[in-house]
């Protein structure tokens, strides 16, 4: 049996008596990728709010590595190992994707010798695969305000794993790509997940095909079903949900 990375009991998120999160209840193994759907309105953005420490649960815990994450601050859940990708690139325009890298890669160090200090050998090779791996070695010294908005994505998610999280959490990384750079993220995540845990929200079915192991869908604050893409694609719950939102 797999440890459990991530769970969450019976949480319920409050909003002026509006039930974003409705009695949660959720877990994913150490080294899965989860992807999690649902219709607009089904609390998927609440659900990494919680998890991050951004909102606090009205009722209900998470639990990280066994680790009771309530009342926790923000930063301390950082620390702790689990790390989010927003659906807008936050990145560094200025900066060279190598220096993107080398930025988030020194969290431990002070500011001082993050802008001013040299990366060692170690760090320089670490950084050096992270490009390659992210598919930026060519645009690895050029500012980042001149990538594509998927190289951008790209790049922020290797932003992420150079902080060397426990924990992946992916909000929409395709939402206004291309085909092509839809496809270019999807291996990018399916390479990642070899070595991480990761948890990707997602709108792009098509997407969700390429990636998904196990489907989890949202829908009013609470889980409606769970599998393999083609089960949760076939489940009629999924498919009225979906209709029904469709003719609103």
């Amino acid at each position: 049996m797999n440890a459990k990375i991530l769970e969450t009991e019976n949480v319920t998120v409050s909003f002026d008596g509006f039930k974003a999160l409705n009695q949660l209840n959720f877990s994913m193994d150490l080294g899965e990728l989860r992807v999690v759907i649902g219709p607009n309105g089904a609390g998927k953005t609440t659900f990494l709010d919680v998890i991050t420490g951004k909102v606090q649960p009205t009722i209900g815990r998470v639990l990280f590595k066994g680790k009771n994450l309530r009342s926790l601050p923000e930063h301390q859940i950082a620390r702790l190992g689990i790390g989010r990708k927003f659906q807008t690139p936050r990145i560094y325009l200025n900066l060279t994707p190598r220096e993107n890298l080398e930025i988030t890669s020194n969290r431990n160090k002070n500011a001082f010798s993050t802008l001013f200090g040299r990366p060692d050998a170690a760090e320089k090779n670490s950084i050096k695969g992270l490009l390659e791996t992210i598919g930026l070695t060519i645009k690895a010294d050029i500012p980042a305000t001149l990538l594509s908005h998927g190289e951008k994505q790209r790049l922020e998610i290797g932003m992420l794993v150079a902080q060397s999280p426990d924990l992946l959490l992916v909000d929409e990384p395709v939402a206004g790509l291309t085909d092509e750079e839809t496809y270019n993220i999807g291996e990018l995540l399916l390479a990642l997940a070899q070595n991480h845990s990761i948890l990707v929200i997602e709108h792009d079915m098509e997407f969700v095909r390429q990636i998904a192991r196990k489907v989890t869908v949202l829908h009013e604050g609470s889980v409606l079903c769970e599998g393999s893409f083609e089960e949760v694609q076939n489940d009629s719950r999924v498919i009225e949900v979906y209709l029904g939102q469709q003719q609103e």
